[in-house]
């Protein structure tokens, strides 16, 4: 089957600045595809091309089989769509909105907006404008979900979410994949691309840095660890060595018989709490880097040759 998604060298360029450099994908048809970087990394800038809103500098793109810029209301009928921004006002209640949604879409079976705004805790008879952030982004999944499009196009959909809508809105990329429905999915949570996402491409600076599944890339190995330990002094240059040996990247100080243990571990912690295990463990933080980081230090930044998953740790 040809892919939902292919780009062939896209590029947008704002001036002298280049928001997306020679971006190729390939979405393949059921899949859902993580798009994920730091702010300002191109993801926004990509999606709005593929959908049309604005166009690129260079390069192709086809979209369900169709260039975005020739498919009109037949293409974008098949598409449900999240913006990153996402806007809605005004006096009319979330009911009337989503009507006014469906006479635009595809047809919408009877009874599945009631059903995705209970599963999503939304209240559909209150005005929009008395919406807080997060059940305004309720009402913006309800709409792009509704229609049950052959490809879903997400940026940032869970913002503004609490954990447990959060959990839900995985469940429903789960069954829209289980559908054979294709989810393009941009975000720069890694939790959420780890437990969704069955491709993933890493953009930095508008370029790809990095492309495979999600177990290949290893996004996830970075830890940043804090730890105070009670110690005798005298242990000081063995702790320091079998730290180091279990694989963390930091510093050992020591003060009233107590060392401080912070730095970061590239791959499993299990080897580094074996170590702590020998002695009294006063504190002990284990935390994930921000996406900007892991990007940084695993693939190189955007001087890194697309796809080459070889600058991530071996």
């Amino acid at each position: 089957m040809p892919p939902v998604i292919e780009t062939r060298a896209l590029t947008k360029r704002y001036g002298s600045r280049t928001a997306v450099d020679s971006l190729d994908l390939s979405v393949q048809p059921g899949c859902v595809f993580g798009l994920i970087g730091p702010n300002g990394s191109g993801k926004t800038t990509t999606l709005r091309m593929l959908l049309d809103i604005i166009r690129p500098s260079s390069g192709q793109a086809l979209v369900l089989g169709v260039p975005p810029r020739s498919g009109g209301p037949a293409l974008r009928r098949r598409i449900g769509y999240v913006p990153g921004d996402l806007r809605l006002n005004g006096r009319a209640r979330g009911r009337t909105l989503l009507e006014h949604f469906a006479q635009i879409s595809s047809p919408v079976p009877a009874g599945r907006v009631e059903t995705l705004a209970e599963r999503l805790g939304l209240d559909l008879s209150r005005p929009v404008r008395t919406l807080s952030k997060g059940n305004r982004q309720k009402l913006g999944l309800v709409q792009a979900f509704m229609h049950d499009p052959d490809l879903l196009v997400l940026d940032e959909p869970t913002s503004g979410l609490d954990p447990l809508v959060q959990r839900e809105f995985l469940e429903m990329l789960a069954e829209a994949r289980a559908a054979g429905r294709t989810v393009l999915l941009s975000s720069h949570v890694l939790s959420e691309i780890q437990q969704s996402a069955d491709q993933v491409a890493v953009l930095s600076l508008g370029k790809v840095v990095a492309q495979g599944d999600v177990a290949s890339l290893r996004l996830n190995r970075l830890r940043h660890v804090r730890a105070s330990l009670a110690a005798a002094g005298g242990a000081g240059p063995v702790l320091e060595d079998e730290l180091a040996a279990a694989g963390l990247q930091g510093t050992v100080t020591w003060q009233d018989g107590t060392a401080r243990v912070r730095g970061t571990l590239d791959g499993g912690v299990d080897a580094f709490i074996r170590v702590l295990a020998r002695h009294r463990i006063l504190d002990l933080a284990v935390e994930e880097p921000d996406l900007e980081e892991s990007v940084l230090q695993l693939y190189g930044g955007p001087d890194a040759a697309p796809g080459d998953i070889r600058k991530g740790p071996e």
